[in-house]
C-alpha cells in the first residue's frame, strides 16, 4: 500500500487499500495503525480535511476496529 505523506501535527502519512477497506495511519510518534472496513468516502474526507488529526479523531479512531502494526 502506498503511504501518502500529509501535512499534520500528529499524522505523518496515510494509506488506503480500497479493495479491502483498510486505512493505515502513521503517526509522528512512530506508531502505525490499521483501521478495518473503512469506506472510500472516509478516506476521501480524511485526505481533504483541513485538520486530518481532528477528522480522524472525530470519525475514524473509535468508529472502526484497529490494530497496531
Amino acid at each position: 500500500m502506498e503511504m501518502i505523506p500529509v501535512d499534520s501535527s500528529n499524522i505523518t502519512a496515510i494509506g488506503y487499500d480500497n479493495e479491502i477497506g483498510t486505512l493505515t495511519i502513521q503517526f509522528n510518534n512512530g506508531r502505525t495503525y490499521e483501521y478495518y472496513s473503512v469506506p472510500d468516502y472516509e478516506f476521501d474526507n480524511l485526505m481533504s480535511a483541513g485538520s486530518k488529526g481532528t477528522y480522524a479523531f472525530q470519525n475514524i479512531y473509535k468508529a472502526y476496529s484497529q490494530s497496531e502494526i
